[in-house]
């Protein structure tokens, strides 16, 4: 399970294939690095039951 940015959804999928592994994403807005600490708070908040239905699934 993962959490990234929409810029590297093609990057994912690649490696993914590669690997013959097929991992749960989370996709957020990009950029992240220059967030600050509230508006990471609140990305975490908004993706939290996305995060957690992926890291709970039994589809993997």
């Amino acid at each position: 399970m993962g959490v990234a940015t929409h810029e590297f959804v093609q990057a994912a999928k690649v490696q993914g294939d590669a690997l013959g592994y097929d991992p749960h994403y989370v996709w957020v807005a990009h950029p992240m690095q220059d967030r600050t600490d509230a508006e990471m708070q609140a990305l975490a908040e908004k993706h939290f039951d996305e995060i957690v239905a992926a890291l709970t699934s039994q589809d993997t």
